[in-house]
């Protein structure tokens, strides 16, 4: 049972690993997913702006899924030291979009090109 609950962490964490690296990689992999829900919104494939909520979005995927994923995956030591490098960093990159997040969003949105 132990050994199904640690891979079923693994497969979480491989999905959204950019959000427990550096800050520079999150950015890079969460203005990809920007963009990519922005194209989708533009096209008419979904209703929801990502402008309007990205923001507060993330600190909600920060607080009820990055961070108690990262304390699990610590937990459960699988990775041994990097476990804490992944904890350290979400909390960090949390942390960081608190105090960056709607200006990254701006920017980004700058970067969509009108």
């Amino acid at each position: 049972r132990k050994a199904t609950i640690v891979i079923e962490h693994l497969i979480q964490a491989s999905d959204v690993a950019h959000t427990m690296q550096h800050w520079h990689v999150y950015r890079k992999w969460n203005e990809r997913f920007f963009r990519e829900c922005y194209n989708a919104y533009r096209s008419g494939r979904t209703d929801t702006n990502p402008v309007d909520g990205w923001y507060k979005g993330e600190l909600g995927f920060f607080d009820f899924y990055i961070i108690p994923l990262a304390r699990k995956l610590k937990d459960c030591g699988v990775f041994g030291k990097s476990s804490d490098e992944y904890l350290t960093y979400a909390l960090a990159n949390r942390k960081e979009w608190e105090r960056r997040g709607e200006e990254v969003v701006s920017e980004m949105v700058e970067n969509l090109g009108g």
